[in-house]
């Protein structure tokens, strides 16, 4: 259990949460290259993120998903169009977005504990400020009596566990995820995703999750963005009126294989068209 100062930063963070971290993406379009060489990787791309909601994002490889995140991140800047977060443009990377990627990217020099406590460090808190946060995150994830060990000795789930810790250590608004459980075997991912609903639901930061894994998507979400084969558009959004908490179980109802089905024909129709595509190109070649 987490003591009294803990209890109060986590309420904190909650409210923090409650009130922060809504996205705004208007008529994006992101344009990599020039002249013959140009390439449009998202186009025209508009959607409203509430604070707090769990946003997925599927669709065909390569239609500019990762582009999107990476544009609230701050890593890519729209060619046209905005993305402002909580009404301020994004300019740049910031402590206010947590990211997870598909590799963990922890300090293999650094213990758990220190990997987490290495962001708000960064930030100026104290090492025992620091630290107080780390092991705060760490029993959330359950990994307390792993703070001393080295990422290289854990396995696949724990090291994302500490991935996901150290991207909350500053409190962030916002926590971006680009695959985070893909390279996992399937029965650590489904108790990963039920890991990261618990956090969410403590935490509550708007998350922004992109995944190939339809399954995935629909056991996370409140929304479900299917964007189209290149250039990436929204084609439509998909509301997941699921109850939850949610459990594995879950996955066998009607209602879930409904969306299921639903999700797999637009990104089966847009797979044909990236397909298409890309046989022209090689004709032409």
């Amino acid at each position: 259990m987490m003591d009294g100062g803990d209890v109060s930063q986590d309420n904190t963070r909650k409210a923090a949460g409650a009130e922060r971290g809504h996205i705004v993406i208007r008529d994006m379009s992101v344009i990599f290259g020039e002249g013959p060489d140009q390439f449009i990787a998202v186009d025209r791309v508009s959607v409203d993120i509430a604070a707090g909601e769990f946003l997925c994002i599927v669709g065909p490889s390569g239609c500019g998903k990762s582009t999107v995140m990476n544009a609230i991140a701050g890593f890519e800047f729209p060619t046209e169009g905005s993305v402002t977060l909580d009404g301020a443009p994004i300019e740049g990377p910031g402590a206010d977005r947590g990211m997870v990627f598909q590799q963990p990217t922890l300090f293999p020099w650094k213990n758990v504990r220190a990997n987490v406590a290495h962001g708000p460090r960064m930030h100026g808190r104290s090492d025992a400020e620091a630290n107080s946060i780390a092991d705060g995150l760490l029993e959330m994830v359950g990994l307390s009596a792993f703070a001393e060990s080295r990422p290289q000795t854990l396995s696949g789930g724990m090291q994302q566990r500490t991935a996901i810790a150290r991207a909350l250590a500053n409190t962030p608004s916002v926590l971006l995820m680009d695959e985070p459980f893909g390279a996992l075997d399937a029965q650590t991912r489904l108790m990963m995703q039920e890991s990261l609903l618990q956090i969410w639901s403590e935490v509550r930061p708007t998350v922004v999750f992109v995944t190939h894994d339809i399954d995935e998507a629909i056991f996370l979400a409140d929304r479900i963005v299917v964007m189209s084969a290149s250039p990436g558009r929204i084609i439509r959004e998909i509301t997941v009126d699921l109850s939850r908490p949610r459990a594995a179980e879950m996955t066998l109802d009607a209602s879930f294989v409904a969306l299921k089905r639903q999700c797999m024909d637009l990104i089966r129709t847009e797979s044909l068209r990236a397909f298409e595509q890309q046989t022209r190109g090689a004709s032409r070649d």
